[in-house]
């Protein structure tokens, strides 16, 4: 394989014939990896690439990894743009860039066979005796350097690198530019100005002298598709909690948490409401049951470390019968673990935390476009049954960029305000044979008699009692409101066969690399099916039936298999159904699953 490259102070290479192709010209899908530095800017070039997908009715789905020191380091983001569905961020790269030589060193193993590697001949020096990629060398920084002035050292190459790609691959010029000007003409009309002569400089690059052809995507007509809209994990769930009817919270900081508390303090005000970051998570979580106690749905979040912190408080809401939304954006532990890496293992935290027998709801998010609608849910059922509700996300879903249809707002977005209609005489808070529904304060008594709320075991009234049989009574009404909202959860879809020799249950963001799993195993000639689980705790009624229909169950999740050989969810469903067949895939690299993984693991 022939292998172009700029080697000279000349920004021009010197065209070479014969060179096999990455693809086909007009293509369905492509891979990009940009690798560098985490000072490199590669994030925002990975985010307009995927927010030009989302205006462009592609679909997208990104990666990225970042260091967890302040100072920085090494970093990646992945894009996945295709035609059609993408359901996972790639296993392997059909483009790298490469903007140091650790970049090129660490990743061009991840680099497909026939794949281009695009690097910065400033700074990398690959091994072009290595023939299973096509090497385009450009002198990114000191174009760069070239483009904006000696003062600008090396910053905006990463801008010029988005012009090298919008020309690559055809991308829509005219709505990269406008898209960074919405990002830094809001802070300096001069920045924006800066990065459009970085982005036109890597545009005008002459790259047909480096590919012999350019990649058109090919184009995809939905009929009656809504528009997109482009976002990330954390950014749908806040708008999720604000669709939802959510007007206060409260929460401390913590990655990769943080950015849901952000929007939250600058949207909340808007609509009149009010997000207090506190003291610490203590705070946090009382003054957010202040708030629902004050009859309006309030939430907190944090991820596991300030979950730990907050959980007296979350069983005082158990036993007080108070609605509350517990967002867990999850990284890998225990303790301050890898506060940037993914991981799947608070599952039996958000289940079991609590002390003594303190039932919660809890609900896993499997996509960006899922934490929205999750979270209206959780919100709906955190009223239903006036209890706290947990909502899993994790650090993948956090980051990551999908494009996904504009949700139909107009029939989706609830109001909520207290509910101060006068209480009747004998009006009882907690009554045996009800769920209970509080009066916040305020709300006129007709016979004068206030309840009371209290994290002791309480009568129907809420005033504290010892007594043996009514404990036992109350401990059995706060389990069975959870048994009735299991009877009536949906059972999931399955994905594939009803039947057969293998069913892949998940939950989280293992959705995309299983379904996409299931697919490749199933198109090898495989029996294998699939389940994803958004309701883990309670389970929907049924799910044994299921099981049935299959001679193996694997759970596949991203945690320990445990001192008995079995994953988080895998114990809760070998617990509850006592099915020997159910088998775990886990592992704990703080990497989502990668497709083939899922693949060699069914395999085995």
């Amino acid at each position: 394989m022939n292998t172009p490259q700029t080697t000279s102070s000349s920004p021009v290479p010197t065209p070479v014939a014969g060179r096999a192709d990455l693809r086909p010209q007009h293509i369905h899908d492509a891979v990009i990896r940009l690798a560098g530095n985490s000072q490199d800017g590669i994030q925002s070039v990975g985010g307009f690439l995927a927010r030009l997908a989302g205006r462009s009715a592609q679909d997208v789905m990104t990666y990225m990894t970042i260091p967890s020191t302040i100072s920085g380091g090494p970093s990646i983001f992945q894009v996945r743009i295709g035609s059609g569905e993408v359901l996972s961020a790639g296993d392997e790269a059909d483009f790298l860039v490469a903007f140091h030589q650790h970049s090129y060193d660490t990743h061009i193993r991840a680099l497909k066979e026939g794949g281009v590697l695009l690097y910065d001949s400033d700074n990398v020096q690959p091994n072009l005796d290595d023939k299973r990629f096509v090497y385009v060398g450009v002198q990114i920084t000191s174009l760069t350097i070239e483009a904006l002035g000696g003062t600008a050292k090396d910053k905006g190459k990463n801008i010029f690198v988005l012009g090298l790609l919008a020309a690559i691959f055809n991308f829509d010029a005219e709505k990269l530019k406008t898209l960074i000007r919405e990002r830094f003409g809001k802070k300096d009309a001069s920045l924006a100005d800066t990065a459009l002569i970085a982005f036109q400089a890597g545009y005008s690059y002459p790259v047909d002298n480096l590919l012999a052809d350019r990649y058109h995507f090919e184009k995809v007509h939905k009929e009656g598709a809504r528009a997109q809209i482009t976002m990330d994990g954390n950014q749908a769930i806040a708008f999720g909690l604000i669709a939802a009817g959510v007007r206060y919270g409260a929460a401390y900081p913590i990655t990769p948490w943080t950015s849901v508390m952000e929007i939250l303090r600058a949207e909340l005000p808007k609509y009149g409401g009010l997000f207090v970051q506190t003291e610490d998570e203590l705070a946090a979580v009382s003054m957010a049951l202040g708030f629902s106690y004050s009859g309006n749905l309030a939430v907190t979040g944090s991820s596991g470390p300030g979950i730990s912190l907050k959980t007296e408080a979350i069983g005082w809401a158990t036993m007080a019968e108070i609605p509350l939304l517990v967002v867990n954006v999850q990284r890998g532990g225990p303790s301050t673990g890898l506060p940037t890496n993914v991981e799947q293992s608070d599952l039996y935290q958000a289940i079991y935390s609590g002390h003594g027998d303190s039932p919660r709801v809890v609900l896993a998010a499997a996509s960006v476009e899922d934490c929205f609608y999750v979270v209206l849910e959780a919100a709906r059922i955190a009223r239903k049954y006036s209890t706290p509700v947990f909502i899993l996300s994790d650090s993948s879903l956090s980051t990551r960029i999908e494009a996904f249809d504009e949700p139909d707002l107009k029939n989706l977005v609830q109001i909520s305000k207290p509910d101060l209609t006068p209480r009747p005489e004998g009006f009882k808070p907690y009554p045996l044979d009800k769920i209970t529904q509080h009066a916040p304060p305020g709300t006129p008594m007709l016979d004068g008699k206030y309840p009371v709320l209290t994290g002791l075991e309480h009568d129907e009234t809420g005033h504290p009692t010892g007594n043996p049989a009514l404990h036992m009574k109350m401990t059995a009404k706060r389990r069975e409101k959870l048994q009735k909202l299991a009877a009536e959860l949906p059972l999931p879809e399955i994905h594939g066969d009803p039947e057969g020799d293998t069913l892949l249950v998940g939950w989280g963001s293992t959705f995309g690399p299983i379904r996409e799993a299931v697919n490749r195993l199933r198109k090898a000639g495989s029996s294998v099916s699939a389940i994803h689980l958004r309701h883990v705790h309670p389970l929907p009624d049924g799910l044994d039936a299921i099981f049935a229909r299959f001679r193996r169950v694997i759970v596949v999740e991203l945690n320990d298999s445990g001192l008995y050989g079995f994953g988080q969810l895998a114990t809760v469903l070998r617990a509850r159904y006592c099915d020997p067949k159910i088998q775990s895939l886990t592992k704990t690299d703080g990497l989502s699953f990668l497709v083939r993984e899922i693949v060699d693991g069914v395999s085995k």
